[in-house]
């Protein structure tokens, strides 16, 4: 009972942290921009990965990297790959091809995370502006910065959602988060 409690308890505190930075806009110039991958629908892709997306091209407008990497591997359809699909959307969004980098084969955050930091590295980037939905932000920069890199958190505009959706989320990503650091790759 006493260790479901302090479980609990520690999730809870996590939940909370996890909640103010997920507000939080703290991008500034780096050397790339990293979006993480959403669902795409047969080459499209989904409302949120759109978003963060447009939210990428934004930032890379405003000159704060000269790289954008998109991650994410094959979901429900194997012909196109999360990371593919926000490469192209990116082109037609005027985003230079030489200016974009794909992870396609990450299946988790972590799995993408850190086939993604090993192409950065090989390309000798170093710092990141991670763009993401604001709940997913917290576990991702943990993530990055382990792997050495420095980490920005830029989350893309946030929809209109329930504040019990919105602690269920965080809560969620805080049992990721406990999970990933005791070696679980979600």
């Amino acid at each position: 009972m006493v260790l479901v409690t302090f479980v609990l308890g520690y999730l809870i505190a996590l939940s909370v942290r996890i909640g103010r930075e997920s507000t939080k806009d703290d991008a500034r110039p780096a050397d790339v921009i990293v979006v993480m991958g959403a669902a795409e629908y047969r080459g499209h892709p989904s409302p949120v990965f759109k978003l963060r997306l447009d939210h990428a091209v934004q930032l890379y407008g405003r000159h704060l990297a000269p790289y954008i990497m998109t991650t994410g591997g094959p979901g429900g359809d194997p012909s196109f790959t999360e990371g593919g699909v926000g490469r192209s959307y990116l082109i037609d969004r005027g985003v230079p091809a030489e200016s974009i980098i794909v992870e396609n084969e990450g299946g988790t955050t972590a799995w993408s995370l850190t086939a993604g930091s090993e192409i950065l590295r090989r390309m000798g980037l170093r710092s990141c502006i991670i763009v993401s939905d604001g709940y997913h932000i917290f576990r991702v920069k943990r993530i990055l910065q382990q792997h050495g890199f420095t980490v920005y958190g830029s989350p893309r505009e946030a929809g209109d959602m329930s504040v019990q959706k919105q602690w269920w989320l965080y809560f969620r990503q805080a049992v990721g988060y406990a999970l990933w650091k005791i070696g679980f790759r979600v």
